[in-house]
């Protein structure tokens, strides 16, 4: 037996035929140097693989429980697009719309023909604001509108595409405030609309009634652990992250102050990058769209929309530098970013090695979380180990 079974750091349970998921994730802790993590498989609408091991914290012994949350970052953004794609399920929202169509100001500043498909794609411009948007700021949901509704495009909208890293939770969190009878907040939205329903733990805005001390503290990126990260960084987004100047590092100006050892971090709505949760409820999210939607009253059509293929007319990310596809708010399957059994799957990565996402063809949905943040943008080997190990279990066992 392997020393993080032995030592008990694994628990959970999988599915007959799902062993070497286990056995792989055991491997994360013995071989690839995980802390605390844990994986979750939805098959066919059944659970076949929960587990979860390791430390909460990488400073201290507490043991992380079946219950612990850890904030995902962008893999937010798949459970932002869900959303706005339940909103599209109902009727209140069309993609292929302007985006002024509900939100009229936002036709400032050369904006007034861009959809809401081109947004979601990344297509928009709109990789940063030119006002700074503090932690106290983004309280105030109406003064943030006005801020992003007076942005103007870093490049005509629909010319190219390039990550908008944070700000596209804004606008979306914007959107579904526009477009909801009730006005709610995205996060809001989602929780009474699809968490409560499915019975989920995740969380965009962390309640105040939820402890802070569930949540697992991140191992996050220092200068020694980036240095080693060069041998398996693409040249070009390495360039973009070293120059003041550049897009990518532009992106993540607009919210500064955000800190995720700070709960205050916590108690706003980033709908980009700060929810929290669990692997299972992620799996389980993804594994109703990967069934078809139909438990949320999601109709064919969307479902169409969401595993069409991307629209994008170049595939280089002008903000990343490097090949990406996107549409509807989630990565796709391309030449250089492979998952899934087909093009149909989607869903999005997280900032240090995080990923979930649905594969309709496969009846699928997966979901990686952890608390040691790598440099990989895409196929960490701690992530992709497992999610091989899922792909082997299923063929076997057709």
């Amino acid at each position: 037996m392997n020393p993080a079974a032995a030592n008990g750091q694994v628990q959970g349970r999988v599915a007959p035929g799902f062993e070497q998921v286990r056995e792989e994730f055991e491997r994360n802790f013995s071989q690839r140097g995980e802390i605390g993590a844990a994986v979750a498989v939805y098959w066919r609408g059944e659970k076949v693989v929960d587990l979860w091991g390791g430390r909460r914290s990488p400073y201290a012994d507490e043991p992380w429980l079946e219950d612990t949350l850890v904030v995902v970052y962008s893999t937010t953004k798949g459970v932002s697009a869900l959303t706005l794609a339940l909103a599209n399920a109902r009727g209140l929202l069309d993609y292929d719309q302007p985006i002024a169509r509900y939100w009229p100001e936002f036709a400032q500043n050369g904006k007034a023909d861009v959809t809401v498909r081109q947004l979601l794609g990344h297509e928009a411009g709109l990789v940063w604001t030119d006002e700074d948007l503090t932690i106290d700021r983004l309280h105030d949901l109406d003064d943030v509108a006005r801020v992003l509704a007076r942005q103007k495009p870093a490049w005509p909208p629909g010319t190219r595409h390039g990550y908008h890293s944070m700000t596209i939770g804004l606008y979306m969190q914007e959107l579904i405030r526009r477009v909801d009878p009730a006005h709610r907040t995205l996060g809001r939205f989602f929780h009474e609309e699809i968490a409560v329903p499915l019975g989920l733990e995740f969380y965009i805005g962390l309640p105040p009634e939820i402890p802070y001390d569930r949540l697992a503290t991140m191992l996050q990126y220092t200068t020694g652990r980036a240095l080693r990260a060069l041998f398996y960084t693409p040249w070009p987004m390495l360039l973009r992250v070293l120059w003041p100047w550049s897009l990518l590092r532009m992106s993540f100006r607009c919210l500064r102050d955000l800190d995720f050892k700070d709960r205050r971090s916590f108690d706003i709505e980033v709908p980009a990058g700060n929810g929290v949760g669990t692997a299972r409820s992620l799996a389980r999210l993804y594994s109703v769209f990967a069934e078809g939607g139909g438990e949320l009253g999601v109709a064919p059509d969307t479902m169409a929309l969401l595993t069409a293929p991307p629209t994008q007319i170049k595939p280089r990310d002008v903000v990343l530098g490097v090949p990406t596809w996107y549409s509807l708010g989630f990565i796709r399957p391309g030449p250089d970013v492979e998952f899934g059994s087909s093009g149909r799957a989607f869903g999005t990565p997280g900032a240090g090695g995080s990923f979930a996402f649905a594969d309709p063809d496969a009846r699928l949905g997966f979901a990686y979380v952890m608390n040691k943040q790598d440099f990989y943008m895409f196929d960490d080997p701690r992530e992709k180990a497992l999610r091989d190990a899922v792909y082997r279990a299923i063929a076997k066992l057709g």
